[in-house]
């Protein structure tokens, strides 16, 4: 029948619709594309840009938003935020930072977020809820075709490589909390796969320095992306929370070293 009116947004669409929008411009953010203090278009000129209605911009940036990425303020605009009032848990966020390769700094973010958290299941092994996450995250990491404790070594390892100087043996295994002799065991294994390598320390020829090879930064990186995904989707119901509680966990580890 022709003469019909077309149909209007339905509300399915309409949530694709700015999902799509915050989608985009998330990635945007996190990528790196806009810098912290930058300025979004206007909320006329975004919407003409996506060619939306400026009711679904506008919960776009609300999204953006609630996950600590952008600040609207009326006759302000939308700032971005610094990276420290990111939400690095919140699923989303997690997917939008490895659609792009991440930068340094946010690579040895989730180094330190690992790490911490690392502590923290360390803790918590007796109960149930870490039973049940530390389960998950071995179902995680299975695709990557490493053991919870092989990705707990590779982590610390790519860590100190970052923040202090290519580790040893017993550097990693100090870091990561781990007896000696198992760490050289699993180093063994992720040597023979090529991940890491082994080189010579001309200040002490007994103590070679592990150093991660570029197969073995992709697989962490891409181990880590599925693994933050595990803790944010297992520290989900803390909410607006997840800050204050990460810096609790960083403190008990640091008060019980």
């Amino acid at each position: 029948m022709t003469g019909q009116p077309p149909a209007a947004p339905t509300p399915t669409r309409a949530l694709r619709l700015h999902g799509t929008i915050a989608r985009k411009l998330g990635i945007a953010i996190v990528s790196g594309q806009y810098k912290p203090g930058d300025l979004l278009d206007s909320e006329i000129a975004a919407s003409e840009q996506f060619a939306v209605s400026r009711t679904a911009y506008r919960e776009a940036v609300r999204i953006l938003a609630a996950k600590g990425l952008v600040d609207a303020r009326p006759k302000v605009g939308t700032r971005i935020n610094p990276q420290s009032k990111w939400n690095r848990l919140d699923p989303d966020v997690l997917e939008w930072t490895f659609e792009s390769e991440p930068d340094l700094a946010l690579l040895n973010s989730l180094f330190e977020l690992r790490n911490m958290v690392e502590s923290a299941a360390a803790g918590l092994a007796a109960t149930r809820r870490s039973a049940a996450h530390l389960k998950a995250m071995r179902a995680a990491l299975e695709p990557h075709d490493l053991t919870h404790v092989q990705f707990v070594l590779l982590t610390s390892a790519g860590w100190l490589g970052e923040h202090e100087e290519p580790p040893t043996q017993q550097r990693i295994a100090e870091h990561a909390g781990t007896d000696v002799m198992m760490t050289s065991q699993v180093l063994r294994r992720l040597a023979a796969r090529q991940l890491i390598t082994r080189e010579l320390d001309d200040r002490d020829a007994r103590a070679p320095r592990i150093v991660l090879t570029a197969t073995g930064r992709a697989v962490l990186t891409d181990a880590l992306s599925d693994v933050a995904a595990t803790d944010a989707e297992f520290f989900a119901t803390l909410g607006a929370d997840d800050k204050v509680f990460l810096r609790g966990l960083t403190a008990l580890r640091d008060d019980h070293r």
